[in-house]
């Protein structure tokens, strides 16, 4: 890896595309009878994953049920998919800023 930084922007990038895959599972199945929502706490998931830990997916507490016993609510998964989206774009732009300054280093190195 490149450094700690670009290694933990990894592992988040990680997170938040699970998470992504979580959401569109959810939506997916909100018609599903009996279906339950299923999501990670993010924050004490990304401690996990900066520890090595293993991720751990949850059905989502505390949502009303509909008569078919789904819970999943269009209006928060369409919150997480906006969410997430400005999640990963933050992270990627970290990213890529930790990768100019590691190429510019690299640069600077052969040229002097």
């Amino acid at each position: 890896m490149l450094n700690p930084i670009a290694d933990s922007l990894e592992r988040y990038m990680d997170l938040v595309s699970t998470r992504q895959k979580l959401v569109a599972a959810n939506i997916a199945n909100a018609g599903t009878p009996g279906y339950k929502a299923k999501d990670l706490d993010f924050q004490f998931e990304f401690q996990s994953a900066i520890s090595g830990s293993n991720l751990n997916v949850v059905e989502v507490p505390g949502l009303k049920a509909g008569n078919d016993g789904n819970n999943v609510s269009l209006d928060r998964e369409s919150r997480l998919l906006a969410e997430n989206a400005i999640r990963f774009n933050l992270a990627s732009t970290m990213w890529k800023s930790q990768l100019r300054m590691t190429r510019s280093a690299i640069q600077e190195g052969r040229n002097g």
